[in-house]
């Protein structure tokens, strides 16, 4: 530090002290701030007693209003009571008054497929049962219950008040109007009508009826309002709302909440979705649904609308913390505007699914329900739906194994994709068995003649007769079967609760060693188990790489000998919680691939007389292809670009 700098820095330290002591508050300024200080904080102490004594005498009124109201009503007989009550209750939900008390009673009908329970709050589904299935823990299988936080039902305008109909107390009936004289009704070989009406005057109501079939899934739901024309007067803000919490059916919370979300179809077809990996998402869009999906990982609550009448959704969940919601995994809304005709009997014609997602079955419906389940998007899915569920259906025709059917798949998709599997052998081969020729041009054309050295390449590989994209090219043919594959098998209701060799669900990982211990990191990447499959698929892909790395001459680098390492290390830690079906797949996958590359090495390749061909492929002429000489002309220009550079 200079002379200079230490002047400037002192001038500048005085010049601050000095504004320092200059600015600073006289003693009359400091005694002013002090008061209107004082004063704030009386003010403010005022404010305080005043609303404390406020309080006080409003709680001495109410408690007098209270006693005085006591008193009298100690005066009344109880018709009077009555009377007064129904008078608010006249005065607060008008010719749907009779409605608004109740008691909770339930009806339960049962299917061949289904048990629903109804609830006359409301007048809705309370929860559905599905008798072909069973939780993880082997527990009955409930999708949903709609406890006092869900909801079913439409929120409308009547005499200008707004009626929910989720609060009102419905009247269970049969269709022959009769009251259930059972509180389990079963159907029978022919459809069953059940009734929840919301009776208001003399031949007004609302109510929902439902049909359900004998061997169905579905159950049809029409809304009817009849008499109400004149009470409806504003249709603008009728809605319907559908809240829902849905219930952790499977194995591994965090992998079958990551495969719950909502689906959407809008009338021009186009099918929306909420992201199922946030804790929160929402979805609000203009025009009309045909139907609205509340998607878990293998079965769906859907809610179905025949003439596209739910206009303008609004959708949205949240994920749940399992510490206060150890059962639930997400909650589930829907807010759709219905358009209500101005007649004095309306019909809405609606349906509901309740089952799982398999795909055949929800095709068959043919309103595209079965795009919820993920198989994968354009070529993945199209591989998905024309080649890989069809062979999976067609052995698990006489095949109940299925372990024994993924075997048997593993096989024919080997078999079929041999011949590429053989073309790319052939052409790794035939790229190490020219790779001391490569070489001598490699040390004839050092650095800072590349041009030259990849033309001198290109030469050898034509007169050779080898093309060095042979090798890749049958790869990324086959690509697409592998991508499908991994959508397919985490997605196979098939596969849930299918025991095979030490694997109890092969939806699900197999787990050989599980600890309860969060594991900071471990537990986040890896999780809290050992998957067998997982850990078996992983080293029989490093024993490909391996010897895949060995026969292939462009892996010498030390970049590949790395990712060699480390494919089958993410590999373990990705497949880890994934289904135990997918993980066997590949580990098949891996083992034939690994006999077939034997075989081929030992049987059918001999390398001194691929190198005869090849040389005797040099002396045949040659016509060079259109890519050869696109390739040759590519490269004449650059190097003459280079020159003129070169001359600047």
């Amino acid at each position: 530090m200079d002379k200079n700098t230490i002047i400037g820095l002192v001038i500048i330290s005085v010049l601050l002290i000095g504004y320092m002591f200059l600015s600073r508050p006289s003693q009359e300024e400091i005694a002013e701030r002090q008061r209107i200080q004082d004063s704030i904080a009386h003010e403010q102490m005022v404010k305080e007693e005043e609303a404390k004594i406020a309080a006080e005498l409003l709680k001495e009124e109410t408690e007098k209003a209270e006693k005085e109201a006591a008193e009298l009503a100690d005066s009344l007989s109880p018709e009077q009571l009555d009377s007064i009550k129904n008078v608010k209750l006249r005065n607060d939900y008008g010719i749907f008054a009779k409605s608004v008390t109740g008691e909770n009673t339930f009806t339960v009908i049962e299917n061949n497929k289904m048990i629903i329970k109804f609830l006359n709050k409301g007048g809705k589904i309370y929860s559905v049962e599905l008798k072909d299935y069973v939780t993880f823990n082997q527990e009955p299988l409930i999708l949903f219950e709609n406890d006092e936080n869900s909801t079913f039902g439409i929120v409308l305008s009547v005499n200008g008040k707004p009626l929910v109909t989720n609060n009102m107390y419905f009247e269970p009936l049969l269709a022959e109007g009769k009251t259930p004289s059972a509180d389990t009704i079963k159907v029978g070989s022919e459809d069953m009508n059940f009734i929840m009406r919301l009776s208001a005057d003399a031949g007004k109501y609302i109510e929902y009826n439902y049909t359900i079939h004998p061997d169905d899934y579905m159950l049809d739901f029409n809304l009817n309002i009849v008499g109400l024309k004149d009470e409806i007067k504003d249709n603008t803000s009728t809605r319907m709302q559908w809240y829902v919490d849905v219930f952790a059916l499977e194995r591994g919370r965090d992998w079958e909440s990551n495969n719950t979300t909502v689906f959407m179809r809008m009338s021009d077809e186009e099918i929306e979705n909420l992201n199922e990996m946030k804790d929160a998402d929402n979805y609000e869009t203009k025009g009309s649904a045909q139907w609205i999906a509340y998607k878990q990982q293998f079965f769906s609550s859907i809610l179905i609308s025949k003439d596209n009448a739910l206009g303008d959704p609004k959708i949205s969940l949240v994920k749940l913390d399992e510490k206060e919601h150890p059962k639930t995994l997400k909650t589930f809304k829907s807010d759709a505007f219905i358009d209500i005709p101005d007649e004095q009997k309306i019909s809405k014609e609606f349906s509901f699914y309740f089952g799982p997602n398999k795909y055949s079955l929800l095709k068959d419906y043919d309103m595209d329900m079965e795009k919820v389940i993920p198989l994968g998007w354009g070529i993945f899915g199209w591989v998905n739906k024309y080649a890989i569920i069809p062979m999976f259906n067609l052995l698990g025709r006489g095949i109940a194994n299925y372990g024994i059917i993924i075997l048997l798949m593993t096989i024919i998709i080997k078999v079929v994709l041999f011949p590429l599997t053989y073309k790319s052998y052939m052409s790794t081969a035939k790229m190490r068995v020219l790779k001391p020729q490569l070489d001598e041009i490699a040390a004839k054309y050092p650095k800072g003649k590349e041009m030259e050295r990849q033309q001198a390449q290109m030469s050898l590989y034509q007169k050779a007769g080898v093309s060095p994209m042979g090798g890749c090219l049958p790869l990324l043919l086959q690509f697409p079967i592998l991508i499908a594959m991994f959508r397919f098998f985490p997605a196979s209701i098939e596969l849930r609760q299918q025991s095979f060799l030490w694997a109890s669900d092969l939806s699900s990982y197999d787990a050989i060693l599980e600890w309860s211990t969060n594991i900071p990191i471990i537990s986040s990447l890896y999780g809290n188990h050992v998957s067998l499959f997982a850990l078996l698929m992983a080293i029989s892909m490093f024993v490909q790489q391996k010897m895949t790395s060995s026969q292939n001459p462009s892996n010498s680098m030390p970049g590949m000998k790395v990712m060699m390492w480390m494919m089958p290390v993410l590999m373990l830690l990705w497949f880890n919680k994934y289904s135990s079906g997918l993980s066997y797949y590949y580990l098949l996958a891996n083992l034939f691939s690994i006999l077939q590359t034997w075989i081929i090495q030992r049987f059918v390749v001999n390398e001194e007389k691929l190198l005869a061909q090849m040389e005797a492929n040099k002396a045949k002429p040659k016509k060079k292809s259109k890519w050869m000489q696109k390739l040759e002309e590519a490269s004449r220009k650059q190097q003459e670009e280079m020159r003129k550079q070169q001359k600047r």
